[in-house]
């Protein structure tokens, strides 16, 4: 028998299946869109599994649509990230427009987490707006943030108020790397104040989309004073822990 975990966030879907060892054998994404459902469902006709679960934003839609069981966000994400890395202590998930801080006792089981739902600044989103103000992709924008040799001060983490500021900022004259470095640094100590607030003891494993951009994993480091780690597809850890949830585990 196959098991799947699908995670219906904001920005993206990820698809896991896992077998009876509960090891990958597919792992799917796709744009989020306008219309959720039909792109889950698209990503279910790819895959054969027997089983099914749902996660994230979409996750009560699916289960109207698909007549299958849910699981939250915080649970899912603690379950895969645990996997992965059995010496986790906490997660910090940057998403697209949602950020996560969960502490693990040994067992995996949940110790305390804070979610950041209510607002875009300090996510993925609000990185894609200021990159886009500064003239880069999102894919590049942390590597050019890491060529400024000092940060630039960003007073605002608004987005809207933000997005104006830089575009001053550039209209002064100031560098667009340093502008850069400094909203990634602006991120980074929200990201960083809401993972101490959960009291982590030991490893932290870095999930989510923001996981791929190289400078907040160096600012995160260097915050927290330790090396971070990071799965390979950091986006996928929501739907490996459905998945592994649907199977029962």
């Amino acid at each position: 028998m196959n098991f799947a975990g699908i995670d219906i966030g904001s920005r993206s879907i990820e698809l896991v299946v896992v077998d009876e060892d509960e090891q990958i054998v597919s792992a799917l994404q796709a744009d989020t869109g306008f219309d959720p459902i039909t792109e889950a469902e698209k990503l279910t006709e790819q895959c054969d599994f027997d089983r099914i679960m749902a996660t994230g934003y979409g996750r009560n839609l699916f289960e109207i649509s698909f007549d299958a069981p849910t699981v939250t966000e915080i649970k899912a994400h603690a379950l895969g990230a645990k996997t992965l890395f059995p010496e986790a202590g906490a997660i910090l998930d940057i998403g697209g427009q949602d950020t996560k801080a969960i502490s693990l006792f040994a067992n995996g089981k949940i110790r305390k987490f804070e979610m950041n739902d209510r607002c875009a600044a300090g996510t993925g989103k609000f990185l894609e707006i200021m990159a886009g103000a500064l003239g880069f992709t999102i894919d590049e924008f942390g590597r050019q943030a890491l060529l400024a040799e000092k940060e630039l001060s960003i007073s605002s983490m608004c987005t809207v108020f933000a997005e104006s500021e830089v575009t001053s900022l550039i209209a002064g004259g100031e560098n667009r790397h340093e502008i850069a470095l400094g909203l990634h640094a602006s991120v980074m100590r929200r990201a960083a104040s809401m993972i101490s607030r959960v009291c982590p003891e030991g490893a932290i494993v870095f999930t989510g989309g923001v996981a791929k951009n190289p400078c907040m994993i160096t600012l995160l480091e260097e915050k927290l004073g330790q090396k971070l780690l990071v799965p390979d597809d950091p986006q996928l850890v929501g739907a490996l822990g459905a998945a592994l949830l649907s199977k029962g585990k």
